[in-house]
């Protein structure tokens, strides 16, 4: 039998190449399309006002220096200046104990801040306070600010080893604990690239000058700017 080929199979083969054409090109744009909404997404979640809360003590209250020289006022420079809308409500007292920061969130939280940054313990420590109290504490906080829709991020402090190197090891520790238990990212320590150099601290040698600010800030920014897009 001879097959006489009239150009259907032709014309059918130029048909199913160009269905093929159009739906990779169809693929193409899907792909196309689905990168820029991701892009304006991730553009919009970084963009998003976020208000943040910080609770803390002199470390947090520019003890000893010059208005606008802390490491919270430099957060504020550095928000504007990577072109996140966020405003900053700086709550921290010198002298503040976990006591004290747990007493007056609730009013705080009122103000339904996005973030909570918690900057309490070290005061605890220095009198020393029962880690247990100071554990209890930290944790209400970070409960209440959870339960208010806030992110938290928890801030570790070392203590001097003259107050016995059980107490100093067990009191920095509570804070890796309470953040692995609640689920909340850690800045392990405030004073990280600090505590090492005495001249970047005042002359008690407890409250660091201004110049070790910029330092304090990085060690706050790392575990901060996760959560900025969220």
């Amino acid at each position: 039998m001879q097959i006489i080929d009239s150009g259907m199979g032709t014309g059918l083969q130029n048909m199913i190449g160009g269905s093929r054409s159009k739906v990779i090109r169809c693929l193409r744009l899907a792909t196309l399309l689905f990168g820029l909404l991701a892009l304006v997404w991730a553009n919009n979640a970084y963009s998003a006002s976020k208000s943040i809360l910080v609770l803390g003590d002199s470390l947090s209250a520019e003890y000893g220096l010059a208005r606008g020289s802390g490491w919270v006022a430099l957060l504020q420079q550095r928000l504007k200046a990577e072109k996140f809308d966020s405003t900053i409500t700086n709550a921290s007292i010198s002298g503040e104990t976990s006591s004290g920061g747990k007493t007056r969130l609730p009013a705080l939280l009122q103000q339904r801040p996005d973030i909570v940054i918690i900057e309490l313990g070290a005061n605890d420590a220095l009198r020393g306070l029962q880690l247990s109290a100071t554990e209890s504490n930290l944790r209400a906080m970070i409960s209440a600010a959870q339960q208010a829709k806030a992110k938290v991020l928890l801030v570790g402090m070392r203590i001097p080893p003259n107050y016995g190197r059980d107490y100093t090891e067990k009191f920095f520790s509570l804070y890796g604990t309470l953040a692995k238990q609640t689920k909340v990212p850690l800045v392990p320590f405030l004073l990280d690239g600090v505590a090492d150099k005495p001249e970047l601290f005042q002359a008690d040698r407890i409250h660091p000058v201004a110049q070790a600010h910029p330092v304090m800030l990085n060690n706050v920014w790392s575990g901060l700017k996760p959560l900025l897009a969220k």
